[in-house]
């Protein structure tokens, strides 16, 4: 296995990629904790971390459900903490969590703006900055981001479909990865970030594109085993990477 041994916190893991890198990791061998704000089954996209618990403790390895709002300094340390006094520290972070507002920027509300910045970049810092010294009593570690084509596509004449405010958030999260890896290789921890090239059929993407024609979207599969090859990676391994899946498959020869 390769992750056996290995503590992971997946942040936005009751269901969609978030989930399925959690039971991804959970499969090669990780204890998980999984981290969202979905405590009870969503009407629309179904999924919570305690579903997602007992999935993971079904492949046989431990799993400590967490109510969290990554947008919330208190509610980040709370989460964190007890992983540490579950599991003794942690090895891996993956901040998935995410939401985007699809709507032009005229018609966008300052609160909703906000909102998506708050949670796919403000939250990522506020678990980074949390996890890491956990990490470097570990003797290293690996954060994955997860990022978006959003982050640098330019559409000539269609407006970029997850909102401007997602993909400014999620460039700023790419420059945050690799600032993030110059500061933190001294600690032999990497930082890197993948994005998928194709949609990835998740319950949220069904529902807000329903009407979108689904036969070239893909399986997380491929998200997954490269999150599993970036979890083995600490700063001496790979870091400082923003890549799609098809890069980093192609790139270290990963099999799906």
């Amino acid at each position: 296995m390769k992750l056996k041994g290995k503590v992971a916190i997946v942040t936005g893991a009751s269901r969609g990629l978030g989930k399925a890198i959690a039971l991804g990791f959970a499969r090669e061998g990780a204890d998980v904790v999984i981290a969202a704000r979905s405590d009870v089954e969503n009407p629309k996209f179904g999924g919570s971390i305690f579903k997602t618990a007992e999935e993971v403790k079904a492949i046989g390895q431990k799993a400590l459900p967490v109510q969290c709002d990554v947008t919330s300094e208190d509610s980040v340390n709370a989460m964190v903490q007890k992983a540490q006094q579950e599991f003794g520290g942690v090895d891996i972070l993956v901040n998935n969590a995410g939401v985007a507002f699809y709507a032009p920027v005229v018609e966008t509300p300052l609160k909703r703006w906000e909102m998506v910045i708050r949670v796919n970049i403000i939250g990522a810092f506020l678990c980074c900055k949390t996890v890491i010294p956990l990490m470097v009593k570990r003797g290293g570690g690996s954060i994955i981001n997860i990022s978006s084509l959003a982050a640098n596509d330019r559409h000539e004449d269609v407006p970029i479909p997850t909102g401007v405010a997602y993909g400014v958030a999620k460039a700023g999260l790419e420059r945050f990865t690799f600032g993030l890896a110059s500061e933190l290789g001294k600690d032999n921890i990497a930082v890197n970030a993948i994005k998928p090239v194709r949609v990835v059929n998740t319950e949220g993407m069904r529902f807000w594109m329903a009407d979108a024609d689904k036969s070239e979207w893909q399986s997380p599969d491929k998200m997954v085993a490269c999150a599993v090859f970036l979890a083995q990676q600490d700063a001496c391994g790979v870091t400082a990477t923003v890549a799609s899946d098809d890069e980093l498959v192609a790139w270290h020869g990963l099999i799906i």
